[in-house]
């Protein structure tokens, strides 16, 4: 087997899998997305999701959150960890969408990368699910998994990121980072994958024994 047959196995399994590679954070407006990736570092989209109604509540608008006190934010996010960094991001980003993005979340990734609290991964994501374009978001499932794959290897999420640009399709990126992350959850657990009924075991190195 090649390793484009390899990936595009992986892919087609992945599909069957996850039809819809939905983001598992909640939200209506783009800029709530950018602040609902925010939230979910250090923290499960499960807790965030928990959060994010009360918080768009607060601040129905991208206005509101400009304005808002960043101690209030703390309040409402506590909950999620490393609240006062978060609510100073969340603040500082919508403050900066308004002021040099005409109130849009940009849709590139050197723009996104300027915004309080927007680095690479959250960038890839943004760039996925609002804008379609090609998003390499390389998450601790997506180091995990894909190295356990032979996709990518090391752990260093810019360097996967950057190995996984040249074996998924770029078409293909945000779609199997999302199923990818999925399966993680379900299968391929980090404490206790199942290995038994990962159907991506036959093209699995560390399943086949390839990886040393």
């Amino acid at each position: 087997m090649t390793n484009s047959q390899k990936v595009s196995n992986i892919l087609e399994a992945l599909k069957a899998l996850y039809p819809e590679a939905l983001c598992a954070l909640q939200y209506e407006k783009d800029y709530e997305l950018m602040i609902a990736v925010r939230l979910s570092a250090q923290c499960t989209d499960a807790r965030v999701n928990l959060v994010t109604p009360g918080l768009f509540a607060a601040y129905p608008t991208l206005q509101s959150f400009a304005e808002a006190d960043v101690s209030d934010v703390e309040r409402l996010i506590h909950s999620c960890g490393f609240y006062r960094h978060k609510a100073r991001d969340i603040v500082l980003a919508c403050q900066m969408l308004l002021s040099d993005f005409g109130g849009r979340v940009p849709d590139t990734m050197e723009e996104l990368l300027r915004l309080p609290g927007v680095g690479r991964k959250t960038a890839n994501l943004l760039l996925g699910d609002i804008y379609g374009q090609e998003g390499y978001v390389c998450d601790t499932h997506c180091i995990r998994i894909c190295g356990k794959l032979g996709l990518t290897s090391g752990k260093d999420p810019v360097k996967v990121e950057m190995q996984l640009r040249q074996v998924i399709p770029p078409e293909e990126s945000s779609d199997f980072c999302h199923r990818i992350v999925l399966h993680g959850r379900a299968v391929c657990t980090a404490r206790s994958p199942k290995c038994s009924q990962c159907t991506l075991a036959p093209f699995c190195d560390a399943f086949t024994g390839k990886l040393a």
